[in-house]
């Protein structure tokens, strides 16, 4: 086993779809993960199928001064953290015009996929800095760089999270800390589902407007793909997108 595959890792929005096949990959490459999500059900059935190789943290990154709490909630068997994954993300109440779309949602969606965000990472940053080491993986979206209508405040905290990213890696550059940005294209995840809060119809008819959609194990497999790489290598910008063959 190499030092890297080895390392602790943060993932947060651990217990939904994409989360769960990130969980298994970095497992399976030998890592260690800090299992962190709101859904306390769902992190604690996610946890039982893991064992020892990962520790749940019941967590609402919307949640200030819980994030604040995070390094602390750490136990030191999973000290230290090598790596963060930034995933936790949604779009309650998104595919909507702006105008007629609720300001709340609005809020809320910024609230959790860019501050949340920014949030953990200030929250981990830190430890990594002291010891000049680590790697931090941001999940972004194509909405960071392509215009879709109806999806403002999405795309908008996506956009967020890209140039956060550009700008973090800008300061970080004289250290040893890597900096990742995925950007996935359309993927099979519960996230369309809890857009429509639950509808499943709505999900349906979503997913067949299209000819194809990634499955989150192939998000997953490129965040292996980047951590995976000489400590010298910086995999700075990913985007992945399915192909549209029927």
């Amino acid at each position: 086993m190499t030092e890297q595959s080895s390392q602790t890792v943060v993932l947060t929005g651990a217990a939904g779809g994409m989360g769960r096949a990130i969980t298994k990959a970095l497992i399976d490459s030998g890592r260690r993960v800090v299992l962190v999500d709101r859904d306390a059900r769902a992190l604690r059935e996610l946890a039982a199928t893991a064992g020892d190789k990962v520790f749940p943290i019941e967590l609402d990154i919307s949640d200030a001064k819980a994030v604040d709490r995070l390094p602390d909630a750490i136990p030191n068997h999973f000290r230290p953290v090598g790596v963060l994954i930034n995933n936790a993300g949604h779009d309650i109440g998104g595919r909507t015009r702006f105008d007629i779309g609720s300001a709340d949602d609005w809020s809320n969606i910024i609230q959790t996929n860019l501050i949340g965000l920014m949030r953990v990472t200030r929250a981990i940053l830190p430890g990594m800095v002291q010891r000049d080491a680590g790697h931090i993986v941001n999940i972004s979206s194509i909405n960071a760089v392509r215009i879709v209508p109806d999806m403002a405040a999405y795309s908008a905290s996506k956009a967020g999270v890209h140039m956060f990213t550009e700008t973090l890696r800008g300061e970080l550059a004289e250290t040893a800390i890597r900096v990742t940005e995925l950007q996935p294209g359309l993927t099979r995840t519960n996230i369309i589902l809890t857009r429509y809060r639950g509808d499943t119809q709505k999900e349906k008819d979503y997913f067949d407007q299209f000819r194809m959609a990634l499955d989150p194990a192939d998000i997953a497999r490129s965040i292996v793909f980047a951590l995976d790489q000489p400590a010298h290598v910086q995999i700075a910008e990913m985007m992945i997108l399915p192909v549209n063959r029927y």
